[in-house]
């Protein structure tokens, strides 16, 4: 099975992203396909403001900046769900996922204002040494913070 039969039994439709002045029938084809891009787009990455570029262009054709993604609601309470559902051990600041989960609002609040404004730096992570499978070597694991 090639490439282009692959791409055909998925219904994979090309999305059009315009990047300079376009004629008639080229802005035609590309508000068709900006219909289609919510299809696609995955609220907890894409926000309104990305989505509005790709139908509309991007200063220079290139995207600058990751923050729009990582700073979003949607996509940092996603995340800590994830983080939460892992049931995780602590890391050097001893806070388990399930204090974290009492104030998780509030903590996503927090990190958000911190990503937003600067301020955030991430804090040291916890080594631990775990024992190998079969061997009575250990090898080290990192243990991250639950919380900014």
């Amino acid at each position: 099975m090639t490439k282009d039969t692959k791409r055909r039994e998925n219904d994979y439709i090309p999305v059009t992203v315009p990047f300079s002045a376009a004629t008639p029938a080229e802005e035609l084809e590309v508000r068709e396909s900006a219909r289609e891009i919510p299809a696609w787009a995955n609220r907890c990455i894409w926000t309104d403001r990305m989505l509005n570029a790709l139908t509309v262009g991007v200063r220079g054709g290139k995207w600058h900046a990751l923050s729009d993604k990582v700073e979003s609601d949607l996509n940092l309470f996603t995340s800590a769900r994830k983080v939460v559902g892992k049931k995780g051990a602590a890391g050097v600041d001893r806070q388990s996922t399930d204090d974290f989960a009492e104030h998780e609002i509030d903590e996503i609040r927090r990190l958000r204002r911190s990503l937003c404004d600067g301020t955030y730096r991430p804090r040291p992570v916890r080594r631990v040494w775990i024992p190998k499978p079969g061997s009575s070597t250990e090898r080290p694991l990192g243990i991250p913070t639950v919380c900014a």
